[in-house]
């Protein structure tokens, strides 16, 4: 059977991007002097002006305004922003349920993880690609101070399966933000040369691989200039670009005990760990939790038909091995770093440049962390 699948990704300069970055840096700031920081503050953008708002409760001392300036000029933008903070204290009754003698859900909702083997990071081919050329457009305009490029840019993949393997890539789209007075041949060739070549392995690549390059004309106008910017919203490009489930919460401003963040690593961890173990060529790992609640109300993992043992067996390797607790997962998995600004944009999932707890890779010998029947009861086979 012959499918196309298509992933989207961005750069770090697209509008939602900046108030991702901005997002995470401010998490970062704060984590970095109180470990204990509890904060969900996002950010909206368009023009000049930049609005952060949202809760936090930490002892750290943060220069929002500071801050964002920074991260705009981090990204490439040289121009001069406005900075509007409105940022409260996060509600009691919600600190109450999370804080008690071990950490607890700082939300309710559900999470998903997901892998496939079909790469050597067990990701997706579309998302994995797509996400590579935008940081490379990235890596090339700031590694040359006379480059024609600037920092916005959204990339796309589509790659044909048969039999549910990736053969090739059918279409390759990069729209690049670029100086004024750029010749389109020249953009071409310094995309196709620089960007995709050294992205896209040479063997997905065939005379009938359609590659379409700004195909508006002109993209001078761009960043929050060009279109408005809200954290949160590149949820899809963040994870598995559509391959696999999103809960509908985003990951960038949230500290650990928010289990839209923390739980969604620890179900890619799990479902990287069974496919990386061979148990099965694909899977997803769901979970849910409740506000103030220490461990998970439900988990459920999918393998869509390519196991290559029983569902018993795969569910006794996670009982014996994953620890869904939310205090077990912000241990395990050291979340409690300044690790978040690197990963707010260019994906959150099987990334090669970042050392990445998630991504660790298991063995059926690991020690018990918990016994099998204090999570038993919330799993169900089906």
């Amino acid at each position: 059977m012959r499918k196309l699948i298509t992933s989207e990704a961005i750069t770090e300069g697209h509008p939602d991007k900046i108030c991702d970055k901005i997002s995470d840096k401010i998490l970062d700031t704060a984590l970095s002097q109180d470990k204990f920081s509890k904060m969900a503050v996002e950010a909206t953008i368009k023009d000049e002006l930049i609005l952060i708002y949202g809760e936090a409760k930490t002892k750290a001392s943060i220069d929002y305004e500071n801050i964002a300036k920074e991260v705009l000029k981090d990204i490439g933008y040289e121009e001069e922003y406005k900075v509007i903070i409105k940022v409260g204290v996060q509600s009691a009754e919600i600190n109450n349920a999370v804080d008690k003698d071990v950490i607890c859900a700082g939300d309710q909702g559900i999470m998903f993880g997901y892998a496939s083997n079909e790469s050597v990071e067990f990701m997706p081919l579309p998302i994995l690609f797509a996400n590579r050329l935008a940081k490379r457009l990235a890596t090339i305009r700031k590694n040359s101070k006379n480059s024609i490029l600037r920092p916005d840019g959204k990339t796309q993949v589509t790659i044909e399966y048969i039999d549910n393997k990736p053969v090739r890539v059918d279409t390759i789209i990069i729209a690049s933000q670029h100086k004024t007075g750029i010749d389109k041949k020249e953009l071409e060739s310094l995309i196709i040369n620089e960007v995709i070549k050294k992205v896209i392995p040479e063997e997905f690549i065939d005379y009938n691989t359609k590659i379409l390059i700004n195909t508006s004309g002109s993209f001078v106008t761009g960043g929050s200039f060009g279109d408005s910017g809200t954290t949160g919203r590149k949820i899809v490009a963040d994870t598995y670009g559509g391959a696999g489930k999103v809960g509908g919460g985003c990951f960038s401003s949230k500290d650990p005990s928010k289990v839209d963040r923390s739980a969604a690593y620890y179900a890619r961890y799990v479902a990287k760990n069974i496919v990386a173990n061979k148990y099965a060529s694909r899977c997803e790992v769901e979970l849910s939790y409740a506000i103030g609640m220490e461990k998970p109300i439900s988990v459920h993992i999918e393998t869509f038909n390519t196991e290559s043992v029983a569902m018993e067996k795969i569910y006794e390797y996670v009982n014996n091995n994953f620890d869904f607790s939310v205090d077990n997962i912000i241990k395990e998995l050291d979340l409690l770093r300044p690790i978040y600004y690197n990963l707010a944009a260019y994906g959150h999932f099987g990334r090669d440049d970042l050392d990445l707890s998630w991504e660790t890779i298991k063995s059926w010998l690991v020690s018990t962390l918990f016994s099998i029947s204090s999570i038993f009861s919330i799993i169900t086979i089906t």
